[in-house]
């Protein structure tokens, strides 16, 4: 499965868990330097998972909070642990 934005790969892997509806890549396989932490808003303080979004840079252009990891996921997400999510801008298939 991969993770695309404008043609290009941000995350590629055959170890990807299903969860609410998105797939979780594990974070050896994102391309760390194209995403840059978002600064937090308060739904992401009440998450009680501890969501830390990224946006995503890719050919100068900023696509904001596209990816997300849980930072202190509770057990019932313990499955995501060190895995991004992607959404809006990016295809995920």
């Amino acid at each position: 499965m991969k993770a695309r934005l404008k043609n290009r790969v941000i995350a590629e892997s055959d170890d990807i868990v299903a969860e609410g509806g998105y797939h979780y890549f594990p974070i050896s396989v994102v391309r760390m330097e194209w995403l840059e932490k978002a600064p937090k808003i308060d739904s992401d303080h009440d998450c009680p998972h501890g969501v830390q979004f990224y946006d995503v840079l890719i050919e100068g252009k900023r696509y904001p909070r596209a990816a997300w990891i849980y930072e202190a996921p509770r057990p019932s997400m313990r499955h995501v642990a060190n895995r991004f999510g992607f959404w809006e801008d990016v295809e995920v298939g």
